[in-house]
């Protein structure tokens, strides 16, 4: 079986406890504007474009021509000579494939940075859009004593049935309305709303994450609504964490072709501390990671 990845990397402590092997999952069932890795949405992969490195002559089509990539001819090229004859750091392809075998071989040969109760963490994208080859990884690794955890959306309807596979389990909460979520995203929140109440009840160790976006999830309102909901799931495994936008991800949209429609979404350093304290006081068990 193969596994699609688009980034990995060491960090510590922001994606699971301890120092950590992270590894970015190609492809993404939701559609937020204000994402920080847009070439990890397309499940297939995105052409990825370097401007200052690209050059005509890789392209036999004439896509390119002054530094500019025209995608619609790439759309029904076959041959992608520029990814294969003429390989090059102006343009390639956002992710890479290898065996399941292989990245399990990968992971167990980075234990030894595994320190301060690390491991190993699958995020995206969103990792369960491959989940059987996601399930398979983390099986194996499990068997040899590796730390889990995945970084999800929420949305994958067989979540709760790798619940044992994942020792952490984070995951995301961008809006409790149901109409606003699907604005959003462009997905439903129902199963992701079901999936979090299923983790709360039944998974040792979770972590929900509001990312925090002005004029998405904001209001009083909004957060009034996160806090009636996760007093319903709180308990002594589950834990909360309210992130505020940023525009870390902006220059991708367009290295991707994708044109960034974020206005300023930005939260006053005031409101997100008032939001944090709403839900201490809320009786929520906050953790800042």
């Amino acid at each position: 079986m193969k596994i699609r990845i688009f980034q990995k990397g060491f960090n510590y402590s922001q994606d699971g406890q301890g120092n950590r092997l992270v590894y970015h999952l190609q492809g993404c069932n939701m559609r937020c504007p204000w994402c920080s890795n847009p070439e990890g949405m397309s499940p297939s992969g995105t052409l990825f474009v370097e401007p200052d490195w690209l050059l005509d002559s890789v392209c036999p089509h004439g896509a390119i021509s002054g530094k500019k990539l025209n995608r619609s001819k790439c759309a029904t090229c076959e041959q992608r000579e520029c990814l294969t004859i003429h390989r090059n750091k102006g343009i390639y392809l956002s992710c890479v494939q290898q065996e399941t075998r292989q990245t399990v071989e990968d992971i167990l040969s980075a234990s030894p940075m595994f320190y301060d109760g690390g491991g190993v963490t699958f995020t995206g994208g969103e990792p369960t859009m491959q989940a059987e080859a996601l399930a398979e990884v983390l099986a194996s690794v499990k068997a040899e004593d590796i730390h889990t955890a995945i970084e999800t959306n929420g949305s994958y309807p067989g979540l709760p049935e790798m619940f044992p596979l994942i020792d952490q389990l984070i995951i995301d909460c961008k809006q409790i309305d149901p109409d606003k979520h699907k604005a959003a995203t462009g997905i439903s929140n129902v199963r992701i709303l079901e999936n979090l109440t299923q983790a709360a009840g039944n998974h040792p160790r979770v972590h929900i994450r509001v990312p925090m976006i002005g004029k998405v999830n904001d209001s009083q309102e909004d957060v009034q609504n996160f806090i009636r909901f996760f007093r319903k799931l709180a308990g002594p495994n589950v834990t909360f964490e309210i992130l505020t936008y940023h525009e870390y991800g902006k220059n991708k949209w367009e290295q991707c072709g994708l044109n960034y429609q974020m206005g300023d979404a930005h939260i006053d350093s005031r409101k997100a501390a008032e939001a944090r304290q709403a839900f201490r006081d809320a009786g929520l068990n906050y953790q800042t990671t």
